[in-house]
């Protein structure tokens, strides 16, 4: 049967990167499981317990699990009805002379459970260079149109102006919380270490002939050579699910952002002020040749929609373990923790493409905000008019009855909004005429946007980007592919 006859999850075929679906590959899992295996073994024997130089030489010579052993344990696997077992009995087959300490002491959750916090922790360390790199992408942006006046809206409805660069930076202060969240998730983990089957550490005490200080060597040793500065003290047969709650949290929260402003670039994209990156070839529908669709955002938008509903298994599976673990978080844990970061590893791309080639159209922006501004415009023309000495009650009647008939046009016969005509065409507002040209200037009308885009750049985002940038981590002169 080829692989085209079966069901194929689009994180893993269409969306996700090389490196985040090999983390979560059954060669890096059960190979993962081998070195857990391989460091319980060398800091029992470095604790004294009797196992040979050479048990551990096969163990580490054939640490990678190979394809031909996939068949091998899953066919243990079919007989015994125990995924770890089967994994046993096939890794003492290429070291017979480990087979027999292989897994001493252990439970089924030594090789699990610390498998997959070494999966969350490396799954984190992939995913926060990505979202730095976008953060800075488009605060980039953000940077060169902190100045170029556009129509805000609020409801929907054009409101008063602000800047392109000043609209991305509030997609980067969303992002910045996510990089926090996802910080905090990264920096809160912890091994679960060594500690038997209801997490008492009992079958060590008995290795270690009740020797508490060697077992809590053993954990120390273990969670050492698993990259891991701390485990945690207290755990059951699992570590609590109460992690996989928070970093499913932090990763919904990341996701519910994708959304957010997938849906701005897409509603921009209509009014035709801003497209996302669109190629010579790409091909915008079957049907209407002419058409920029923004599949990109929509794309964005429907995993981030997905990404931001998962943590809803984890909630629901932490509350519903029973005592000191129950079977029932297995089957999900296995789709929910990987589809979050494969999820989350393929917005990020999407996010990198898109901030890396967004196009701005400055003219169809000024032809928009010139429809709108004679109106925005209405106060600074009372407020001039008063300066003058003329009665605000006066002028604000005036500016009213104009804005109506200027209104009416636009709504009635769609005309262009000639509001500033009507008022250089009526005496009343002889006072003010030669300052009007002035009065609706879209540059007076954006506050202290660009200060304000410059500002959050080097007080927020320059501090929460600087270890990425010493370390070298993010990578501005690659626009991440898309796989289709």
């Amino acid at each position: 049967m080829s692989a085209n006859d079966t069901y194929q999850d689009p994180l893993n075929s269409r969306y996700s990167s090389q490196e985040m679906k090999y983390l979560f590959s059954p060669r890096n899992r059960f190979s993962t499981w081998r070195n857990l295996w391989i460091w319980l073994a060398e800091s029992e024997k470095e604790l004294g317990l009797n196992i040979s130089d050479e048990a551990i030489a096969q163990m580490k010579q054939h640490s990678v699990i190979q394809d031909d052993e996939f068949a091998i344990a899953a066919e243990e696997e079919k007989k015994r009805r125990h995924d770890v077992m089967a994994h046993v009995h096939a890794y003492g087959l290429k070291a017979p002379e480990a087979a027999g300490i292989i897994h001493w002491g252990a439970t089924s959750c030594y090789c699990t459970d610390n498998a997959d916090l070494i999966f969350l922790r490396d799954g984190l360390d992939i995913l926060i260079p990505k979202l730095a790199t976008v953060i800075e992408k488009l605060s980039t942006f953000a940077r060169e149109n902190k100045n170029l006046p556009c129509l805000g809206y609020t409801h929907l409805q054009p409101a008063q102006l602000t800047t392109v660069g000043k609209r991305a930076c509030l997609w980067i202060q969303d992002l910045l919380k996510d990089l926090k969240n996802l910080e905090r998730a990264r920096d809160d983990l912890r091994f679960r270490g060594v500690k038997g089957t209801t997490g008492t550490q009992a079958s060590f005490l008995q290795i270690f002939d009740g020797d508490h200080a060697k077992v809590e060597q053993l954990d120390e040793l273990v969670t050492e050579k698993a990259g891991f500065s701390s485990a945690f003290i207290i755990s059951s047969q699992t570590y609590t699910r109460k992690i996989d709650v928070d970093v499913l949290n932090a990763l919904s929260s990341f996701g519910a952002t994708c959304e957010h402003i997938g849906q701005s670039i897409r509603i921009l994209a209509s009014n035709k002020e801003l497209e996302e990156p669109f190629e010579s070839t790409q091909i915008g529908s079957s049907a209407m040749a002419y058409k920029r669709n923004p599949m990109r955002s929509e794309r964005l938008c429907s995993l981030g929609r997905k990404l931001r509903n998962l943590n809803a298994d984890a909630a629901a599976t932490y509350a519903a373990q029973w005592m000191e673990r129950t079977l029932d978080d297995s089957a999900i844990r296995r789709m929910c923790l990987p589809q979050s970061f494969l999820a989350a590893d393929a917005s990020l791309i999407l996010l990198n493409n898109i901030s890396s080639g967004m196009v701005v159209y400055p003219a169809v922006i000024e032809k928009r905000v010139r429809a709108e501004l004679p109106f925005m415009a209405t106060e600074n023309v009372i407020m001039a008019l008063v300066k003058k000495g003329v009665s605000r009650q006066d002028a604000h009647e005036e500016i009213r009855i104009l804005s109506h008939e200027a209104a009416a046009q636009v709504k009635q016969f769609g005309r262009d909004n000639d509001l500033i005509e009507r008022i250089r065409k009526t005496q009343f507002f002889r006072p003010i005429w030669e300052e009007l040209d002035q009065l609706v200037k879209p540059d007076t009308f954006i506050g202290r946007a660009p200060q304000q885009v410059d500002a959050f750049y080097e007080r927020e985002v320059k501090a929460a980007l600087k270890k990425y940038v010493d370390a070298g981590q993010l990578k501005l002169n690659e626009a991440a592919e898309l796989h289709v």
